[in-house]
């Protein structure tokens, strides 16, 4: 039969232990190993000290699966990996604490606080994410459709529409009336970017375009980070004055 190195669990090597006539159990097997890893020394040279003498089997499968478990489990040492050998439930594992979104900042403007608490609950909090994506699509597809036909690359359109996403998800999270549809012409508008737009939010984006330029694998060309900022600024500015009842 196919001898395969692995470990079935504490009762079984207890019982195969027992049966081979050695005082060990799998609890004292796992700490021997464990010294003699921190040691430096080799399976062939720990196996056979657990035993006194010859040990001694009713028939060769007994052999073959205590060896199969004590390899087993050396293994699991030899890697590190944590090994479990009491019976019973597991313990339950932590919960990953939820991350709450950001408190409003309207009537006011958005800090910088705000815009990083904003940012850590979309990346954490992917239900929310989704529901904010499917707004920002349902509410600025005119927006969206004039970013189409900007003729960025799959890259630089990548990066303009999710920074466009996650300025419109900050101030949906921020001002709790709303945003409005932004029309299209307010990406085509000259002199749009310019705008007074909050500061942190500025950062944000500028931060966000600086590393795209910076991007191992993938950076924009000048002309066309110049493009991408243009109409996120534009962008921007559209959103932030499509806030409802200010």
């Amino acid at each position: 039969m196919e001898f395969v190195r692995q470990f079935e669990g504490a009762q079984v090597l207890d019982g195969l232990l027992e049966l081979a006539g050695t005082s060990h159990d799998s609890l004292t097997v796992l700490a021997h190993m464990r010294q003699a890893h921190a040691e430096g020394r080799a399976s062939q040279e720990v196996i056979p000290s657990l035993f006194g003498q010859e040990p001694r089997f009713e028939s060769p499968e007994l052999a073959r699966r205590l060896f199969q478990n004590l390899l087993g489990l050396w293994d699991l040492v030899q890697e590190g990996k944590q090994v479990r050998l009491e019976d019973g439930p597991r313990p339950p594992r932590p919960k990953k604490q939820k991350t709450e979104p950001p408190r409003p900042f309207a009537p006011g403007e958005p800090d910088t606080a705000f815009v990083e608490g904003a940012w850590r609950y979309l990346e954490d909090d992917e239900k929310a994410r989704t529901r904010l994506n499917d707004a920002f699509e349902n509410k600025q597809d005119a927006l969206l459709g004039v970013l189409d036909a900007a003729g960025l690359s799959d890259e630089g359109y990548g990066i303009a529409r999710h920074l466009l996403f996650e300025l419109h998800a900050m101030l949906e999270l921020g001002w709790p009336q709303g945003l409005a549809s932004v029309a299209p012409a307010a990406l085509e508008t000259p002199g749009m970017e310019t705008s007074p737009m909050p500061t942190a939010l500025t950062a944000y984006a500028d931060e966000a375009l600086f590393e795209a330029e910076q991007d191992e694998e993938h950076p924009l060309s000048p002309e066309e980070l110049a493009t991408a900022r243009t109409l996120v600024k534009r962008g921007l500015a559209a959103l932030w004055g499509a806030r409802k009842g200010k």
